[in-house]
């Protein structure tokens, strides 16, 4: 049990009902059964519930062998499961949750079932991830008492839940949710019905914007996945993400989410994923996706050595006083000679734009592209460095500034020419996603964040990660890639605009109006 103070202590007596025996239903049991709550688990087939309470028995039994429960504590734990063979045992339950087939009118149909056996007080929760609670909530006759709850998987580990009322569900069942999950040690966060409601709907752009760069030419998926981990701290890079989650599911969420949003551009899924999903490259589970898989490990494509330095002489552009004075130290370590005119000789010109590209850049500038790099200015530059060349960059430039920059160990990317690299990309279109669902009330700031960093476990909340970068380069990312692409997926949130010009931070709650 958790000893964090803020969480409450069950309420006594009270008996929470969950129907589905499979994955999830087992793992919310379990939560519920951990907090001291009384659980009456059904399932309409015998054997599903046996290999559930089997399930839980072991996993407690874990836990007595981590030290964190004496054998009487487990038994304490276990001796409130109810396994019930019959809907009827459900009656007495004070909330109940259905974690069943994720299929509209199986749903309904359990839902208009289970209002004929309960009270009128009791609480019906789905654990619905991609179907709208208000749908499900039709099928009752007070729909007042709906909502969502959805948990992720593992539910007793994945420490945030999601409280979506429906259109007509009251507030004081929101308010009981959100406190009983709160009982459990786990964190409530109140998502609108909308598609994807917050967390799904939070994680559109760190796949999304991944694949539109693959869709480019600008970078193969381990480059873009050893940027994004090794350089910006995600547990996984999104390739890797989605060959763990299975191109089967998450291309069917991603179209999901792109059609219940009325081909919303910024959630517009890529064309390389149909034919993947014909192939049957799915992922780790069938050994090829993105990348190959023997005996369930994933096979890392090798870098490229690092290439002898041939030229020296360089021209560097003062775009930004911080990263062009961390550059310039870490090339003149490397032996570099500065040079005052890019035009001099054998000089190759570095520039470090904010989402623009090369070719733009040496356009705006009067530079040669033949001789031009671009360097990201946004990553901790002692992590991994990326650098980005122009579609006629010569190799002995490409060569000498890789080894320039990798001379002191640190790894380098080499990508082709693309507006915002890899990292100014997917960073910005995280930010301006979480910033529409913040203009949409969606979701609260405190919710977004807490959502996003737990559950999908980025290194910052999306609205920390634009604060800390700032929320003017943001938008300045977010203009240039839609000055130079004209895609409207890149248009920044409104919410974000204003925030940026009253000059707060993207963490500022709105004010609430009467």
């Amino acid at each position: 049990m958790s000893n964090d103070k803020r969480v409450q202590a069950p309420v006594p007596g009270r008996r929470i009902g969950v129907i589905g025996a499979g994955v999830m239903g087992r793992g919310i049991a379990q939560l519920f059964l951990q907090a001291g709550y009384r659980v009456s688990l059904y399932d309409s087939q015998p054997d599903a519930l046996a290999r559930a309470a089997e399930f839980i028995g072991r996993m407690i039994g874990r836990q007595v062998d981590k030290g964190r429960y004496s054998e009487a504590d487990a038994q304490g734990i276990l001796a409130r499961l109810d396994t019930c063979h019959g809907m009827e045992r459900l009656a007495g339950c004070h909330v109940l949750i259905e974690a069943i087939v994720e299929l509209l009118e199986a749903k309904k149909q359990l839902f208009a079932k289970l209002e004929k056996i309960i009270s009128g007080k009791a609480i019906l929760a789905s654990n619905t991830s991609s179907l709208l609670v208000s749908d499900i909530a039709s099928a009752c006759a007070a729909p007042e008492r709906v909502a969502g709850l959805h948990f992720f998987n593992p539910a007793p580990l994945m420490r945030v839940v999601e409280v979506v009322p429906a259109a007509l569900t009251e507030a004081a069942v929101v308010r009981e949710l959100s406190d009983l999950v709160t009982s459990t040690g786990h964190r409530a966060v109140v998502a609108a019905d909308q598609p994807g409601f917050l967390v799904n709907h939070a994680g559109r752009g760190f796949s999304t914007e991944a694949l539109r760069i693959l869709e480019e030419g600008t970078a193969q998926p381990a480059d873009v996945d050893r940027v994004m981990r090794e350089a910006l701290g995600f547990r996984m890079g999104p390739f890797e993400l989605m060959d763990l989650t299975g191109l089967d599911v998450s291309g069917k969420v991603m179209q999901s989410v792109y059609d219940q949003f009325l081909q919303e551009p910024m959630f517009r899924p890529s064309s390389l994923v149909p034919p993947r999903m014909a192939a049957g490259l799915f992922g780790r589970k069938t050994g090829q996706g993105f990348y190959r898989y023997e005996d369930n490990r994933r096979i890392e494509p090798e870098a490229a050595p690092v290439p002898q330095v041939s030229l020296t002489k360089v021209w560097l552009e003062r775009a930004g006083p911080g990263a062009s004075r961390q550059l310039a130290d870490d090339l003149k370590a490397a032996g570099a000679q500065f040079a005052d005119n890019p035009a001099a000789g054998d000089t190759m010109a570095v520039v470090q734009p904010w989402g623009s590209d090369v070719s733009h850049t040496c356009s705006g500038l009067g530079l040669d592209p033949v001789r031009t790099v671009a360097v990201d200015p946004l990553p901790d530059p002692g992590l991994r460095r990326t650098l980005m060349l122009s579609p006629v960059t010569a190799a002995e430039v490409r060569d000498s500034m890789h080894g320039l920059l990798a001379a002191g160990g640190v790894p380098v990317t080499v990508i082709n020419d693309s507006p915002g690299f890899i990292s100014q990309r997917i960073i910005a279109v995280i930010v301006n996603i979480a910033a529409n669902i913040a203009q949409r009330r969606i979701a609260t700031v405190a919710d977004i964040e807490a959502a996003v960093t737990l559950g999908l476990g980025y290194p910052l909340g999306p609205l920390s990660w634009g604060d800390s970068i700032g929320g003017a380069r943001i938008a300045e990312i977010l203009d240039n890639l839609f000055e130079l692409t004209r895609d409207p997926r890149y248009r920044p949130s409104p919410w974000l605009r204003r925030r940026v010009e009253c000059g707060v931070s993207l963490l500022t709650e709105e004010v609430e109006r009467n």
